[in-house]
């Protein structure tokens, strides 16, 4: 008796060995150098306001080599909840101070859009074209180009652009496409009830959607209707997948970075996947030519910024704001 006790005791410290040495050897991002600012606080013309601010972003290479940076403007004169787009240009992804070439969509209430309701948009490349998701204020909808620059509509049969909302009021929006294993997978957050939710919904052919699944909620950043914004996920491992998570803007900048192996799961109301917290804001992840790079708001809310960014293991981190080793937190 006393023999097959020992043994479950050194097979359950074995097991409790593996779990701690998995958690010290998963990737961690972490900036590699100084930042380059790429984007400033643009020239609306009439629409100009000293208070207005870039925010949501999405960056991608157009057909033509050039980098693309379309910012959600907040705050701005068009009217409406003040969102517009803007873009900016730059030859080479390292370069600074990419070149502003104007407003480039606003939104269509005729299309069932709500006015100056457009938010973060997320473009990805596929083999014939370019599709962009963004939001409309409650719903997401999308856009497609053929050389990563010029965007049409794409309209639904209802004569709408919006294809999936959380409902009235939830303010579904921040969208980013992934393909996992064949399925396209579409993060989003929303507020029903006045709470932050990530979501995700599933499609293989990106048209004909799956219902939504809370993939995170609560934790450390609280279930307030803000905590759960811009989520960004990227594969840097095969199976290991990052869940980007914002709390914060501004000065106070705060975002949150959970690990799991599950891409539907990052942890409700509990904090066991948690890698790290970071001051920075609505980041969102590029690979280009086998180097990471990481775009994120100025913390003046007045431009947007690109640094290197590396996946280092955690066992070889020595930092407060990394958690691994520590995770588990119920708060």
């Amino acid at each position: 008796m006393s023999i097959r006790l020992s043994c479950l005791v050194v097979g359950f410290c074995f097991v409790l060995n593996g779990v701690a040495a998995e958690e010290t050897d998963i990737l961690v991002p972490v900036i590699d150098g100084d930042w380059w600012q790429v984007a400033g606080d643009p020239d609306l013309g009439e629409y100009t306001r000293p208070e207005q601010q870039p925010v949501d972003f999405g960056v991608w290479q157009a057909a033509d080599g050039t980098w693309q940076l379309w910012s959600c403007i907040r705050k701005t004169g068009c009217g409406g909840n003040t969102r517009l787009f803007y873009r900016w240009e730059g030859k080479n992804l390292t370069d600074t101070d990419w070149a502003p070439m104007g407003i480039a969509m606003e939104a269509s209430p005729e299309l069932g859009e709500t006015t100056g309701g457009l938010q973060a948009p997320h473009v990805i490349r596929l083999e014939n074209r370019y599709l962009m998701a963004y939001g409309d204020w409650q719903n997401i909808c999308f856009a497609e180009s053929k050389d990563g620059k010029n965007f049409e509509r794409i309209i639904q049969t209802n004569g709408q652009t919006g294809v999936f909302s959380e409902g009235p009021g939830a303010n579904t929006r921040d969208p980013m496409l992934i393909q996992i294993d064949g399925l396209w997978h579409c993060y989003y957050t929303g507020f029903p009830f006045r709470r932050g939710y990530g979501f995700c919904r599933t499609s293989p052919d990106l048209e004909n959607w799956s219902d939504s699944s809370v993939v995170s909620y609560g934790g450390k950043p609280g279930p307030g209707p803000i905590h759960n914004e811009c989520p960004h996920v990227v594969e840097p491992e095969p199976g290991h997948f990052y869940y980007f998570r914002n709390q914060f803007y501004g000065e106070n900048a705060l975002n949150w970075v959970y690990h799991s192996t599950n891409p539907l799961n990052f942890g409700i109301d509990h904090d066991e996947y948690l890698v790290r917290q970071w001051h920075l804001a609505a980041p969102e992840i590029i690979l280009h030519e086998g180097q990471y790079y990481i775009a994120a708001l100025m913390d003046s809310l007045k431009g947007i910024k690109i640094a290197k960014l590396n996946w280092v293991r955690a066992s070889e981190i020595d930092d407060p704001e990394v958690y691994v080793g520590k995770r588990g937190s119920k708060e």
